[in-house]
């Protein structure tokens, strides 16, 4: 199994887990879009704050987000290839991504991330029950 995919698998690990910590019942099925950015080597700490700072206020802009997470990442396994961020948007349905996509709040999240972006990764995947 080649690196990516082992990240991929742990990404998808990583979802299943969060859900289902400290003996919590898992929530009700979800569709999550898992949002991964390696920043450009000129971004500079500002720069990354404001994406930062755009993406998080996305949820209270679109009332089809459910579910919000992110956090940087902190392996020490060496296989991150450069990402540092990595954010979860939980949806109920695939019509909700669908309006997601292109509503003009996550367009202009976009266009502030757009400078700064090397590489982005996204998967999206249904939760387990």
């Amino acid at each position: 199994m080649n690196i990516k995919m082992l990240f991929l698998a742990g990404l998808l690990l990583l979802g299943s887990v969060a859900c289902t910590s400290n003996n919590q019942t898992p929530p009700k099925k979800m569709l999550r879009h898992v949002v991964l950015f390696k920043f450009k080597d000129a971004a500079t700490p500002a720069q990354v704050k404001e994406v930062e700072d755009a993406f998080r206020e996305l949820p209270s802009k679109i009332k089809e987000i459910k579910g919000f997470e992110w956090g940087t990442n902190n392996s020490p396994e060496g296989l991150s290839q450069g990402f540092t961020h990595v954010f979860f948007v939980s949806f109920n349905s695939e019509e909700d991504r669908a309006v997601y996509l292109p509503h003009a709040e996550h367009k202009a999240f976009v266009k502030v991330l757009e400078p700064h972006l090397d590489k982005a990764l996204v998967v999206d995947y249904w939760t387990k029950e």
